[in-house]
């Protein structure tokens, strides 16, 4: 099993290629920019999110049954594929570049951990996992690739961030699917420039599912979200609430667009809109309203 050390006891040679700089301060080489180490040129597709294409996997051994724990502060995985769940269970943890088959998670006990994750690929190749691929607080998801999982992210806390990601949903029966949903949520939740395709789900609440009356400051901005029952659901909250320049794709919902609160929410330049299969907007169909 690959041991993945902090930044702070790297060789030097090493430490090199991870800053840049070689041990005599000379700039080191830098390597070839990943299509998904830019932001997707549209709305993020599997194309451009998950793991870049050509990265080799090293295989991790799971450190108890189903999962693999972090315990040191600091670690950074980086090109890794843990065939189980990822236990969080130290601060300041930055997963990269990997897949992680199950779920990922830092609520250990009554505590949480900080971490990033970035152009990763969460879920199982095949199948459903009705638990939340990503949670639950105090985390930053970037360029995410989330996959047969019935909730794609949990927000259970202060201080998450959610940007450039694609999560396609799927449910088992009882399930309540959601792209992204609150849980006793608290303040600073951004979740900006994702697609969330609920399209074809049978057991499903929303893509944007966020009505706990404990969020705080959501900013929901640049999404491009499609399906459930009332596609977008911002209610109960406090704060600054905002919900700028979505486009929802027009027709998908069951019973509706729209079920939130229109008096208290910064409601501005949301869209219904046309989409070919690569998840590029082909037309504009009107303005969507606040219901």
């Amino acid at each position: 099993m690959r041991r993945l050390i902090p930044l702070g006891v790297l060789s030097a040679a090493a430490l090199a290629l991870v800053t840049g700089c070689s041990p005599s301060g000379a700039v080191a080489p830098t390597p070839a920019r990943s299509p998904a180490a830019v932001r997707c040129p549209g709305y993020p597709t599997p194309a451009c999110t998950g793991v870049p294409p050509g990265t080799r996997l090293e295989p991790m051994e799971l450190t108890e049954p189903g999962a693999y724990r972090v315990t040191e502060p600091g670690d950074v995985l980086d090109g890794v594929h843990i065939a189980g769940d990822l236990l969080v269970a130290a601060n300041d943890v930055t997963i990269k570049n990997s897949q992680i088959d199950g779920l990922v998670i830092n609520a250990i006990g009554p505590r949480t951990f900080r971490y990033t994750i970035m152009d990763s690929t969460v879920g199982p190749a095949t199948g459903c996992q009705s638990l939340p691929a990503v949670g639950e607080s105090k985390y930053t998801a970037l360029r995410l690739h989330v996959r047969n999982h019935g909730d794609g992210f949990r927000a259970a806390g202060d201080n998450i961030v959610i940007r450039d990601s694609f999560v396609r949903l799927c449910s088992n029966p009882d399930d309540h699917s959601d792209g992204i949903q609150t849980y006793g949520t608290g303040r600073g939740l951004v979740f900006s420039h994702n697609t969330v395709d609920q399209r074809g789900v049978k057991d499903i609440t929303a893509p944007i599912f966020l009505t706990d009356p404990k969020i705080v400051d959501a900013e929901v901005t640049d999404n491009l979200v499609m399906g459930g029952t009332y596609s977008i659901q911002l209610r109960n909250g406090r704060g600054r609430l905002v919900m700028r320049g979505n486009k929802l794709v027009d027709g998908s919902w069951v019973y509706g667009p729209v079920d939130s609160d229109c008096k208290k929410i910064d409601w501005a330049d949301n869209t219904l809109v046309t989409i070919d299969a690569d998840y590029r907007v082909t037309s504009t169909v009107g303005p969507l309203k606040c219901t």
